[in-house]
């Protein structure tokens, strides 16, 4: 008879946990989800190759209904302990948001609860005693503070499901619970905070059906300040096709149920315009205010009097990025986010997609640019004799050779990558964006002559540009594939599969950095993108190094009575949040007989020497920090952090199953394999690198470690077939690293296609398993110290 320590970890949940899960009313179908991957694995770059991290998995999850999760359960094999699981379940709780934590060795269950603070916190239970769902579901009620039957009532309402059954992800669950929740506590401000590309609209839209299917809203307005959200929102929305519309040329129809319109459609600086006013004030039960963090955030704006008049509705605001400023506070209005779903933690997570920052610094940029005495403008007028920098480019002076060579490097990076990435180049203005254009176009001539849709201006005053929005952010459309722009693509763009993005324009607001960053962020593994990367000639990332940049909103703004607040609406003009300056001819003055450029004009030079002073990779942590020290120093300390000393590290390498479980967890960390390879040896392998790195041990070349070995004979045991095979692994090696040797795929290739079948080669060793011993062995050999 096979003793209980003797089963797997999957035998022990079949045999033990399922059953007595099952013995207290869960419905294993409906109720209990196994083996549930709640994360997709973050995003691990390698020089060219990209992969996936660990998904976080959890062994069950227990649902009183499909849309609450109760508890969560965290098996081990019977070798364990009944609390070995409880830590990694507590930590996995607290991210679900779960208030019942379980941990089983199939002998018992030790029952965490996180809504107990005595001596009932922990508490071990018998298989014959697991908790029924309506036990769980009165500690979720306590967890949660439901204590009315109408707020339970209302909490209960499912999901909208389609029919693939698919479920909303983790975090836009949690999101959506709470919202119901505080809304079922009868809360009447909340904000929402997700990160672009998270699925804020889906997120919406099923807070939206579940309180219209309790009857609880009944009448819904969606606000947006921007056409293409409005049309985004109202494709998520499809399930009420029959019920909603959209407010178009201030005509009202009273007779729908959900409503979309942009502030702009429903107030006007004409009284006689305001057509909110055609709705009653108590009209709406629910409104939704998209990208909250606009102009509606500010106290005394027109968009703000919206909201005041809908006053009794409950207002519900999602936003990426809130304001906190002196001027602005979103948290003033809805209160702090009741969630927030952050960039890092979607990096995280794997659901949304990391950057690279290549940084390039202009000489005129670095060290500024005078004028030489004399020197005249494209129109002829004196220039100003002063030194300009960074800041002045494109607002207050044109280079045209400067512009050229931004241009140029664009160009360049992407004929080494693929010249079809889709790529947004954010420009100071509308000038700049259309200079931009016609630059771009001049050095990607050859593309721009088979379609000249190749680069396009896309700004607010461009209607043709405009058109072309939907073509940029449709992944079946290949062209435009490069866009100018200055605001108007910083928000509410859903370009899945945009994986350039290029900075120069000097964006010091962490409201627009966020947002701009957002616009790379999502992640489409059908079309190849999965990554994107960052040009940025204005040291604009070093925003990425602002706490601000991943932590929460701390408020600013100060309330006083009589407080004189101004309105900064960000350059709102029509509803486009757009830089509508346009290229002003020069205006003359006479000064001391001279004629010289009016002040507050831009002035555009040309013949003046714009060079590459500098071009460099960073790298980030993995928290997604820029790393500010040497390499070598970034890897020694993380290293250390993980292995104390060269002989942890070695037992570590030496024991693991596969080395390449090793390289992927400190790629994970952070390690930054491709970096080090290029400044230490790209002949090195991991190994070498961490131990040269961290250690101070001289490296060896992978091919030195496959000569040792040969001069060793140490194969001279095997038949000449199987060392026939033995020399082609430790050649692959040399070449490429363990990793290749690791996989039984690399049978497939040359030279040992040659050989024979897989199959055939791997009988040479008698097995399978022999040949995964040879692996071994060979792995043992390379990585000898005293060699």
């Amino acid at each position: 008879m096979i003793s209980k320590k003797d089963l797997s970890e999957r035998d022990i949940c079949t045999k033990f946990i399922t059953p007595a899960i099952r013995k207290a009313g869960w419905d294993i179908q409906t109720q209990v989800l196994e083996e549930v991957s709640f994360t997709d694995g973050r995003i691990l770059i390698r020089g060219k190759m990209v992969g996936r991290g660990k998904q976080k998995r959890a062994d069950y999850i227990l649902y009183y209904k499909s849309n609450i999760p109760v508890a969560i359960v965290e098996a081990k094999d019977n070798k364990h302990t009944v609390r070995a699981g409880l830590q990694q379940a507590i930590e996995y709780a607290q991210i679900l948001d779960i208030p019942c934590v379980f941990s089983s060795n199939g002998d018992s269950f030790l029952w965490h609860d996180r809504t107990a603070t005595g001596e009932d916190l922990e508490t071990e239970i018998d298989l014959d005693n697991f908790p029924s769902p309506q036990v769980l579901w009165e500690k979720y009620k306590q967890y949660k503070g439901i204590s009315t039957e109408e707020a339970e009532r209302i909490v209960l309402q499912d999901y909208y499901t389609d029919i693939s059954g698919k479920r909303p992800r983790y975090y836009q669950q949690i999101a959506i619970n709470r919202t119901i929740e505080a809304i079922a506590k009868k809360q009447n401000r909340i904000m929402l905070v997700m990160a672009t590309g998270t699925g804020k609209t889906l997120t919406a839209f099923q807070i939206v059906y579940r309180l219209w299917k309790a009857g609880v809203k009944k009448r819904i307005l969606f606000l947006a300040d921007r056409k293409i959200l409005v049309y985004q929102a109202d494709k998520t929305f499809d399930y009420f096709k029959n019920v909603k519309t959209t407010v178009v040329n201030r005509k009202v129809d009273k007779s729908y149920e959900l409503y979309f319109a942009l502030y702009q459609g429903l107030s006007s600086s004409e009284e006689e315009k305001n057509t909110y006013k055609q709705f009653s004030p108590d009209f709406f039960d629910l409104v939704i205010i998209d990208e909250c963090h606009r102009g509606s955030a500010n106290e005394d704006s027109a968009w703000r009097e919206i909201l005041n008049y809908f006053k009794k509705a409950t207002h519900i605001g999602l936003t990426a990025t809130p304001k906190e400023t002196t001027e602005a506070s979103s948290s003033e209005y809805f209160g702090d986010p009741i969630y927030t779903y952050s960039l890092k933690q979607g990096i995280d997570d794997g659901f949304l997609a990391p950057y690279n920052v290549v940084r390039i610094g202009l000489n005129v940029d670095l060290d500024g640019y005078r004028p030489e005495k004399g020197k005249r403008d494209k129109y002829g007028l004196l220039v100003e004799d002063r030194i300009y920098n960074r800041k002045d480019f494109e607002k207050n002076l044109v280079i045209d050779e400067r512009t050229d060579l931004v241009a140029r490097k664009v160009a360049e990076f992407m004929k080494v990558t693929d010249r079809y990435s889709k790529t947004i180049v954010f420009c100071v203005d509308i000038d700049h964006a259309e200079r931009m254009r016609s630059a771009l176009a001049r050095h990607n001539a050859d593309l721009v002559k088979e379609n000249y849709k190749y680069v396009m201006q896309i700004t607010g005053d461009n209607e043709e540009g405009k058109r072309e929005l939907d073509n940029f952010i449709n992944p079946e459309e290949r062209y435009p594939v490069i866009a100018t722009t200055s605001k108007l693509m910083t928000t509410g763009v859903d370009a899945q599969t945009c994986k350039i993005i290029v900075l120069d324009s000097n964006i010091q607001s962490m409201t627009e950095f966020k947002q701009i960053i957002g616009r790379g962020t999502r992640i489409n593994e059908e079309f190849g993108k999965l990554y994107f990367t960052i040009l940025d000639f204005r040291n604009v990332t070093d925003l990425f190094a602002d706490p601000q940049f991943d932590g929460d909103p701390i408020r600013v703004k100060e309330l006083g009575e009589g407080d004189d607040i101004t309105d900064v609406l960000e350059d709102e003009i029509d509803g486009e949040p757009e830089d509508i300056e346009r290229e002003i001819k020069p205006v003359s003055i006479r000064m001391a007989g001279t004629i010289v450029q009016s002040p507050g004009r831009k002035v555009y030079v040309n013949n003046v020497d714009v060079s590459v002073l500098m071009e460099r990779e960073m790298f980030f942590d993995y928290q997604g920090k820029p790393v500010t020290s040497s390499l070598k120093d970034y890897t020694a300390n993380t290293i250390k952090s993980e292995y104390k000393s060269l002989d942890e590290f070695l037992s570590k390498w030496n024991t693991a199953e596969r080395k390449k479980a090793i390289i992927e967890e400190l790629t994970e960390k952070g390690i930054p394999v491709e970096q080090l390879q290029n400044a230490i040896g790209r002949e090195l392998d991991l190994f070498d690198l961490i131990c040269h790195a961290a250690y101070d041990m001289p490296p060896l070349t992978r091919r030195d470690r496959a000569n040792n070995v040969k001069k060793r004979n140490y194969f001279t045991k095997y038949g000449e077939k199987a060392r026939q095979v033995i020399e082609a692994l430790l050649e692959k090696y040399a070449d490429e690293g363990v990793e290749t040797i690791e996989d039984t795929k690399v049978l497939n290739l040359d030279p040992f296609n040659k050989m024979g079948t897989p199959l055939e080669i791997i009988k040479v060793f008698g097995s399978k398993e022999k040949y995964l011993q040879v692996i071994k062995e060979l792995e043992k050999e390379l990585y000898q110290l005293n060699a």
